[in-house]
C-alpha cells in the first residue's frame, strides 16, 4: 500500500466534498452539515487555511482541512477530516493529522485545536495519544447550534 499525503488546491475543492460526504455517510450524525458540504465551501477554507488530501496507491481515499481562528490566526482548528467506509481500520487519518501537525510547527504556529463531536468520544483517546488535550474552556467556533456543543481538544505547537 502506497500512501502519500498531498497538500490540496482549490483544484480539488469538488474532490473534497465528495470525500467529505462519502467519509462521514453513516459515521456522522445527518445533522451535521459535513453531509451538505459544497465545492464553494470547500474552496473558501482551501483559501482562508488549508487542507491535504490523502491517497492510497494514487487514489484518493481522505482529507482534512484547517482555518485559522479569526480572533487568532496563530491558531487553527483542523476540520472535516475523514477517510472514506473502506478504508478505514488501518490508521490512516493518522497520516492526515501528522500532516497538518508538521505544516503547523513549520508554519510557527502556537497550537492547533479540533472539535469532537459529543456522540463520538472515542476520537478523545485518538487525539489524545497525539499529544491534543481538552480544552472544555474553548467553544469550536464553527459549532452547529442546533447540536450538543462539541468537545475542543488543543495542541500546543510551542515547546
Amino acid at each position: 500500500m502506497n500512501i502519500v499525503v498531498r497538500e490540496a488546491t482549490e483544484d480539488d475543492a469538488k474532490l473534497i466534498a465528495e470525500l467529505t460526504r462519502a467519509a462521514w455517510a453513516g459515521k456522522v450524525s445527518v445533522t451535521s452539515s459535513g453531509h451538505r458540504e459544497t465545492a464553494v465551501v470547500v474552496a473558501d477554507h482551501l483559501r482562508d487555511g488549508g487542507g491535504f488530501v490523502l491517497l492510497v496507491d494514487d487514489a484518493p481515499v481522505g482529507s482534512v482541512r484547517w482555518l485559522p481562528l479569526d480572533a487568532d490566526p496563530d491558531v487553527w482548528e483542523i476540520c472535516r477530516m475523514g477517510v472514506l467506509p473502506e478504508y478505514r481500520g488501518s490508521n490512516l487519518s493518522q497520516h492526515l493529522l501528522e500532516a497538518v501537525i508538521h505544516h503547523g510547527l513549520a508554519s510557527g504556529l502556537e497550537e492547533v485545536r479540533l472539535a469532537v463531536r459529543a456522540d463520538q468520544p472515542k476520537l478523545i483517546d485518538f487525539y489524545t495519544a497525539y499529544a491534543f488535550e481538552l480544552a472544555e474552556e474553548l467553544e469550536y467556533s464553527h459549532a452547529n447550534p442546533l447540536e450538543t456543543p462539541p468537545l475542543v481538544m488543543r495542541r500546543s505547537l510551542k515547546h
